[in-house]
Order: C-alpha cells, then sequence, then structure tokens
C-alpha cells in the first residue's frame, strides 16, 4: 500500500500547498508549554483526518516536589487522542480503565469516542528529577459512523514500535501507524492512514511513496527541510500538500532533521469543534456538553 523507493520514475510528486509557521506557544494547564501547528478550525485547509497538532518544543524543567505538573480532569468525545513522548514522562488516566506512565519513545492512542475523562500530569519520577520535556499530541478525528464507539486506550511501549532505517541509512522511521515497506504499525486505527515518525541525518535526503487517496501534513519539529527540491521549511513549521500526487522527495539541512509525518484518506464528512469535543454539528456539541454534565462519561477513581 505504502512504501518508499530511491527511484521516482515518473510518478506524480506531492506538490506543497502551503507552509506555515505555528503560532507562539502557550501553557496548557501548567505543564505542557505547546505550539498548535494546527486545529480543528483548519481542518479545512488539507488536514482531514488529523484535527490538532500541539507540539512541545523541548524545554527544561526543574525539580518539582509539590503537585505535579499538568493538565487536571477533563472531557473529550468524537475524536482520539495520540501523544507521543520525546523526552520525559506524563502520567495518564482515564474514565475507560486505560492509564500508565508513558515513557520517552512510547504513544499513548486514547479513543474517546461517545465521551472520556481524563487527566495528563509529568509523571512522579519526572517532577522529582526534572530534566527536558518534549512531546507531541495530536487529534484524530473519528468519521460519523465511529463518533459514538466505546471510549478505549491503546498503550504502546517504544518495544513496540517499529523503528526502521531508510534506504541507504540516510535515517530512520519509527513507524507508529499505517504502514512502511511491509511493515505495519502496531495502532489501530479506524480509517485508513500513516503516522511515521521520522529523522534524516545531516543533508540526506530520500523519497516516499505515498497514495494518491491521502492528504498529507509534515511538521517539522526539528533542524530543515527540503522538499521536493524547490521549498524549504525549518523547525516550527507545517507543510501542507495539494490533493493527489504520488512521491514525496526530502532532504535535510546540514543538522538533520525530525518530521512528523501525517496522512490519511480524509473523511469529507462536517467538522465541528468546540473546546474539547469534534463532532459533525452544533447540536451534537450541545450535547456533549450535556451528557458530560450529566455524568455520561464517567469518572476518573
Amino acid at each position: 500500500m505504502t512504501n518508499t523507493s530511491s527511484q521516482a520514475g515518473e510518478r506524480p510528486r506531492k506538490e506543497v500547498a502551503g507552509i506555515y509557521t505555528a503560532p507562539p506557544a502557550h501553557w496548557v494547564g501548567n505543564g505542557f508549554h505547546v505550539r498548535s501547528m494546527f486545529t480543528y478550525a483548519d481542518a479545512f485547509q488539507g488536514s482531514d483526518p488529523f484535527v490538532l497538532l500541539d507540539y512541545a518544543a523541548e524545554e527544561q524543567f526543574s525539580p518539582n516536589q509539590g503537585a505535579p505538573r499538568g493538565v487536571g480532569s477533563h472531557p473529550h468525545k468524537g475524536f482520539e487522542t495520540v501523544t507521543i513522548a520525546y523526552q520525559g514522562e506524563v502520567a495518564h488516566r482515564d474514565s475507560s480503565g486505560g492509564g500508565g506512565i508513558i515513557q520517552a519513545g512510547d504513544v499513548q492512542w486514547m479513543t474517546a469516542g461517545r465521551g472520556i475523562v481524563h487527566e495528563e500530569f509529568h509523571s512522579r519520577e519526572f517532577s522529582n528529577t526534572g530534566g527536558p520535556f518534549e512531546m507531541v499530541q495530536l487529534w484524530v478525528n473519528l468519521p460519523a459512523r465511529d463518533k459514538l464507539t466505546p471510549a478505549a486506550y491503546q498503550s504502546i511501549s517504544k518495544e513496540q514500535i517499529p523503528d526502521l532505517a531508510l534506504p541507504d541509512e540516510v535515517g530512520s522511521l519509527r513507524l507508529i501507524a499505517g504502514s512502511y515497506l511491509g511493515k505495519q504499525g502496531p495502532a489501530k486505527t479506524f480509517t485508513e492512514m500513516n503516522v511515521w515518525d521520522v529523522v534524516l541525518d545531516a543533508g540526506a535526503g530520500t523519497i516516499f511513496e505515498l497514495p494518491a487517496t491521502h492528504n498529507l501534513s509534515l511538521a517539522i519539529l526539528r533542524g530543515e527541510v527540503r522538499i521536493n527540491a524547490n521549498q524549504s521549511a525549518q523547525a516550527g513549521a507545517l507543510v501542507r500538500f495539494q490533493p493527489g500526487g504520488e512521491v514525496l522527495e526530502l532532504q535535510a539541512g546540514e543538522n538533520g532533521a525530525t518530521i512528523l509525518l501525517l496522512s490519511g484518506v480524509p473523511l469529507d464528512e462536517p467538522v465541528v469543534g468546540y473546546g474539547p469535543f469534534v463532532m459533525n454539528s452544533m447540536d451534537e456539541i450541545r450535547q456533549a456538553f450535556d451528557e458530560y454534565e450529566r455524568g455520561k462519561f464517567g469518572n476518573l477513581s
């Protein structure tokens, strides 16, 4: 389905639609200092089925012997949250019974579905020691037919994620979701998508082949990347692509690059987001608030 080749041939390219610089960072709770690279307000611009990406770039936290920093109990409905920990640790628990410590290299894939309540804090150990902290939180939309699916939790350890060498040993690709060169990522998804954590060595380049049916976005987390030999994007940029095309050529700058590649078949459904909910209509948003207030999403024990 999805593969990579050093020979692009005459296949059409994934053409850049725009390169956007994320706005200044803001705090989510007191533990996550993030730049919103896109939100559900931007979904119509080509990120569908992905509806939000918050990136907490590397930041040093001092030891904290008091209450761990983070975000207390709050609800979600209608989508999935994907937390990718690069440095530091996040302690999670939710009303579906899911929870645990998300360590560096791990991924948490939480399905809010019909409704969930959860909390996210720096782990007690990380709070005590302090250190560098870096993470991504991605929101993945659910199709209308699955928005009322039961809440669920996938805990994906670093060891479960295939860490694959790129052709010619120019870098690596951690296969979180989707497929690459016949390998499958561990995340179970409701619709067809790829979530690839790509690292390119200094000055190195590679060519990816992706389905023409997929929307494509690149979040540049570190370094600088040259795209299709004619455009460049630096850390903190989001690159969106036009529909269609199958070939993507990337080359890292002199310091290498870390890229989160997101591709997927668009849902092509209305996206109505409000606060912690992503539904298909304002009536459904109002219903979500009502259900949460009446305790329908469960409680943290």
